[in-house]
């Protein structure tokens, strides 16, 4: 799924920001894959993948850290057998910032292959 997130590029964050309230989220939420949740809080982006075995869940979960590197936007990461967790949030704000979007939407390319 490409979209106009996914071309975007994080901005940087030190501090002094507002998070995104749960509506503006939830408005955003049509521009990424349909396995994204957002979290009960309003204040982060989850989803989860599923696997056989443990080779891939260490994939995606090194495919989030490069994509966090490249944006300067680091998501939480959680992997064992069968499965990788990937969590966005901007901890400076305590909630979503557009650059969890961002994140979400390029790892959503990056492991569809475009």
């Amino acid at each position: 799924m490409t979209n106009d997130l996914s071309d975007k590029h994080c901005e940087p964050c030190e501090g002094g920001i507002q998070a995104m309230g749960v509506e503006a989220a939830s408005a955003l939420m049509d521009q990424l894959h349909k396995d994204w949740v957002l979290a009960d809080s309003g204040a982060a982006l989850v989803r989860r993948l599923e696997f056989k075995g443990f080779a891939k869940p260490v994939y995606h979960a090194n495919l989030a850290g490069f994509l966090g590197d490249q944006e300067g936007h680091h998501p939480d990461v959680r992997f064992g057998w069968g499965y990788c967790e990937v969590e966005f949030t901007t901890h400076v704000a305590g909630g979503l910032s557009q650059n969890d979007f961002i994140c979400a939407a390029k790892f959503d390319r990056m492991i569809a292959g475009g």
